[in-house]
């Protein structure tokens, strides 16, 4: 599997933008890349997804609401403002672009900001990476560790599936 086919890999199936990185890293710089995307891409849709199960929700909701619950489009139901639709993380990253788009942020900084945040990301994952508890993980169980284990390999399925059909593997 060349660089672009595993970096799209890593981005489908891959928890986090950081460990997409991580995992991508060794096929090169075009497997970086490709995961990256792939997992924004992801990541970016999560909003519509939220968006459209949010406006489909109420209609699936019982009718009759229990006497102090609350249920959204009863008629005790409040009005969410945007605050509450888009995290706050994503309205940084957007000023982010923004300001990069806009060429506020000067071209001699962005070398050094990427290896900043290359440092930082390394960093992080190494800290969560020794914030595991293997003795809290093994407690869990066989039937939890074969309910990861077959998602897992539901999810690689499907990618890999995913990526024949667009002919990318």
């Amino acid at each position: 599997m060349g660089g672009l086919a595993f970096g799209a890999l890593a981005g489908l199936t891959v928890y986090a933008v950081p460990q997409v990185i991580a995992a991508a890293s060794p096929l090169g710089a075009t497997a970086v890349q490709m995961g990256t995307l792939v997992k924004l891409v992801r990541v970016l849709m999560l909003g519509p997804v939220c968006l459209v199960l949010s406006l489909v929700a109420p209609r699936l909701a019982p009718q009759s609401v229990p006497e102090g619950e609350f249920v959204a489009g009863s008629p005790t139901a409040k009005r969410m403002d945007l605050a509450h639709l888009v995290p706050w993380f994503i309205i940084g990253f957007l000023a982010l672009v923004a300001c990069r788009s806009l060429g506020l942020v000067p071209t001699v900084a962005i070398a050094p900001i990427g290896r900043s945040a290359t440092l930082l990301t390394v960093v992080s994952m190494a800290a969560l990476g020794l914030g595991v508890d293997v003795r809290t993980v093994a407690k869990a169980g066989g039937r939890v560790t074969m309910a990861v284990v077959l998602s897992l390999l539901g999810l690689a399925a499907i990618s890999l599936t995913l990526l024949a059909a667009l002919h990318i593997a």
